[in-house]
C-alpha cells in the first residue's frame, strides 16, 4: 500500500479529506499508523484562515499511534510498539534546544521561520489527521505508551494537557496560591488540573457552559464564576477579600479575557498567557498599573519531546488525572468533514473529539 488518508487544507474553510502519498522514512524518522486523534482549536484556527500554512498540508498535532517503520539510524524503540508524540518535536540539538527552550526549535532554516516556535506537525510538515505520520527526530520525539493506557487515556499529552500543565508551570503557581484560570475549554481545564498538582489551593475558574462548570470542578477548580452573571473581575477580587490572585492563567487568547486576567493579579502577580490570539492585543494602563505594578507576563508554547510526554503519561498512570472526560465526541477518519464542522460551531456540547482511521 503507497496511498493514505489524511485530511488536507485546501482553502480557508475547506479542510478535506483526501488520497496522498504515505510519506518515505529516512534515517532519524519512525512511520506510525495513527491509531487516535483529535481536532485543536489551533486547527479550526487554521480551517478558518487566521493561522496561515501551506494548501495541500495535512492538518493535526496530537498523534497517539502504533510504530510502523523505523529509519535505519533510530534505535531504543521496535516497529508495532505504541508511541505518542508532542504536537511540539524538537530536534535536541537546535540553538533554542541547546539552549534549553525546546519549544522553540524550529524557526531554523529547515522548515523556515514560524511565529509558533516547534510546533511543526500540521503547520509546517504533514500532521496527524491521517492514517499515518512521520515524525521527525524519532529518538527525542517518541514516548512508549505504558501498558494498561488506553489511547484516549493520553490522547490529550501531545497538546492538550502539556499546554495546559505549562501555564501552571511558566506561572511558578506555589503551595497556597491562588490562581484563577479564564475559559475552561480542553485547555483551561487541564491548566485546572495542573495549578492543583503544583500546589494551589484556591482555584477559581472562569466560566458560563454548565457541562464545562462540572468537569471543572472535578479537574480541581474551587469556585466558578460565571461571566454572564455579573463583572468578572468584581467576582474574583470578592472572593479573594480584595488580594487578587498570585497567578492569572488566560486560555482562550481574546482581548477581554487578556485584560481581565491581568486586572485581578495581586501587586508582583503574574499573568501565564496560553491563548493563541488573532489580532493585536491592547494592554489597559490602569490594569498594568502603569508598568510599576511588579506584575509578570509569560507566554507559553507546551514544551514537547519524549521525556515531556513520559512525564505527563506517569501522572496519567498514577491516577493522579484522568482526562477521559474531555473527550465527548468520537469519529471515524473519514466522517472528519463532519467532525471539523461540530468542533468548529462547538454544537453539542462538544470538548474535544477523537479520530480513529
Amino acid at each position: 500500500m503507497t496511498m493514505m488518508k489524511a485530511a488536507v487544507f485546501v482553502e480557508p474553510n475547506r479542510i478535506v479529506l483526501e488520497d496522498k502519498t504515505i510519506p518515505d522514512v529516512g534515517p532519524l524518522d519512525a512511520l506510525i499508523r495513527i491509531t487516535t486523534t483529535t481536532i485543536c482549536g489551533t486547527d479550526v484556527h487554521i480551517l478558518k484562515g487566521e493561522y496561515p500554512v501551506q494548501r495541500g498540508l495535512t492538518i493535526g498535532h496530537e498523534p497517539v499511534g502504533v510504530i510502523e517503520k523505523l529509519g535505519s539510524a533510530v534505535a531504543g524503540y521496535t516497529e508495532g510498539q505504541r508511541v505518542i508524540a508532542g504536537a511540539i518535536t524538537p530536534s535536541g540539538h537546535s540553538n533554542a534546544c541547546l539552549c534549553g527552550c525546546h519549544s522553540q526549535d524550529g524557526a531554523g532554516t529547515r522548515h523556515g521561520f514560524k511565529p509558533m516556535g516547534g510546533w511543526r506537525f500540521g503547520n509546517t510538515i504533514d500532521g496527524a489527521q491521517a492514517e499515518y505520520l512521520l515524525v521527525p527526530d524519532a529518538m527525542t520525539n517518541l514516548a512508549p505508551i505504558p501498558d494498561g493506557l488506553t489511547d484516549e487515556q493520553v490522547l490529550m499529552c501531545p497538546d492538550i494537557m502539556s499546554t495546559g500543565f505549562s501555564g501552571a508551570e511558566s506561572g511558578t503557581v506555589k503551595i497556597g496560591d491562588t490562581v484563577a484560570v479564564f475559559a475552561q475549554g480542553p485547555i483551561g481545564l487541564c491548566a485546572t488540573a495542573g495549578a492543583k498538582l503544583m500546589g494551589a489551593t484556591t482555584i477559581i475558574a472562569v466560566e458560563s457552559v454548565p457541562a464545562r462548570m462540572e468537569i471543572s470542578r472535578k479537574m480541581g477548580a474551587d469556585h466558578v464564576v460565571d461571566f454572564t452573571k455579573g463583572d468578572v473581575v468584581e467576582q474574583i477580587m470578592a472572593l479573594t477579600d480584595g488580594r487578587g490572585v498570585d497567578v492569572a492563567i488566560e486560555a482562550l487568547g481574546r482581548q477581554e479575557t487578556f485584560e481581565g486576567a491581568l486586572r485581578i493579579l495581586r501587586p508582583g502577580g503574574t499573568l501565564a498567557s496560553l491563548g493563541v490570539y488573532s489580532s493585536d492585543l491592547v494592554i489597559p494602563l490602569g490594569a498594568f498599573a502603569a508598568g510599576l505594578g511588579d506584575h509578570k507576563i509569560v507566554t507559553t508554547l507546551c514544551p514537547g519531546g519524549k521525556e515531556r510526554m513520559r512525564r505527563l503519561m506517569s501522572v496519567i498512570a498514577s491516577s493522579r488525572l484522568d482526562t477521559r472526560p474531555l473527550v465527548t465526541h468520537r469519529y471515524k477518519l473519514e466522517d472528519i468533514e463532519e467532525a471539523y464542522y461540530l468542533f468548529a460551531n462547538q454544537r453539542d456540547g462538544v470538548l474535544k473529539v477523537a479520530i480513529t482511521p
